[in-house]
């Protein structure tokens, strides 16, 4: 069901960051983290047509994007940061989102439609299936990047052919990183993942994925306070739900952002500055060194995304992130 806040975009991106074996990876990571509530809700809202997992189900808002009936979804997928990348990079959401027709509105909305009680079970399901897909959207710095349609328009070359940069990081440097050091499937790769956030170089650095500095005071006057996950839901849904039926939220004109995914889109916006940007004419993206510097960054970024996608789910149905 299209939500009446989002206009139809016309001659928007065309685009699916990570590709499906990115996103699908983000899936089965979170489905390794997710408390028992939301993994029942998870199961039982996904049913086997989805294999009871956030894993398969990852792939479905970009395969109907190029649908009529959900054209309107286009432009949730990115969020157009008019910054200049090498650089100066930045992520504005009144510059460059204050229409909220972008991932950042369109994660806060689907965050109050999916625990909807009154909507039916297939408003519900795809309120899962878009959240499952744009919390790992947001991951992908070229998600969070303007120029030339996050690097669509710029030519590019992976491994000797011919693509754009956009395709090089959706595609490109993940399949030839995952094919070479992972068996080639998005289960093997976000097994490592996973044992990596459980026992291995992610480990010291999870927890710090579910907290985020405040965005709501102005810049001059900013206090460097930590939003734990937790509160910026609970406190948004506590705003957007107030004597709010299902038809209500159904015809909302306007959904605020929440805190916690402003300050993931500028993480990763500024890899669009250390490394996205860092290639020289010529170069193929997808070898020596330009490729060395962005495995990390995209291992980084998606075993991030797949964490918070269990800790969004677990807050929503569990009541806490039930993680470390």
């Amino acid at each position: 069901m299209k939500p009446s806040f989002i206009a139809l975009a016309l001659g928007a991106k065309s685009v699916a960051a990570w590709g499906a074996l990115g996103h699908q990876s983000i899936g089965f990571i979170a489905q390794q983290f997710l408390a028992p509530n939301a993994l029942s809700f998870v199961q039982k809202t996904l049913g086997s047509q989805y294999n009871f997992s956030l894993g398969p189900a990852a792939t479905w808002a970009d395969e109907v994007r190029s649908q009529p009936a959900f054209a309107w979804s286009a432009p949730l997928h990115f969020v157009d940061a008019e910054d200049d990348p090498p650089t100066s990079c930045s992520v504005e959401e009144k510059r460059d989102c204050g229409s909220n027709n972008c991932v950042l509105g369109a994660i806060a909305n689907y965050t109050v439609r999916v625990v909807e009680s009154s909507l039916g079970a297939e408003q519900v399901q795809e309120a899962l299936k878009f959240l499952d897909h744009f919390i790992g959207d947001i991951g992908q710095p070229l998600h969070v990047e303007a120029i030339e349609a996050g690097g669509n328009g710029i030519s590019a070359i992976c491994s000797g052919s011919k693509t754009n940069l956009h395709s090089a990081w959706d595609t490109g440097i993940l399949t030839k990183h995952v094919s070479q050091s992972h068996g080639g499937t998005a289960q093997t790769y976000a097994a490592d993942l996973v044992q990596e956030i459980k026992t291995g170089s992610f480990k010291s650095l999870a927890s710090s994925w579910l907290a985020c500095s405040s965005t709501t005071e102005p810049v001059q006057t900013q206090t460097k306070r930590e939003v734990k996950l937790e509160e910026d839901i609970w406190s948004f849904l506590t705003v957007s739900t107030t004597k709010m039926n299902a038809n209500d939220l159904a015809k909302r004109d306007m959904i605020t952002p929440l805190e916690c995914p402003l300050i993931w889109a500028s993480e990763s916006n500024a890899f669009d500055c250390s490394t996205v940007f860092t290639f020289e004419p010529g170069q193929d993206l997808c070898t020596g060194s330009y490729f060395n510097a962005a495995v990390p960054v995209i291992d980084l970024q998606i075993a991030k995304q797949g964490f918070r996608l269990a800790a969004w789910l677990n807050v929503l149905f569990d009541g806490s992130t039930h993680l470390p």
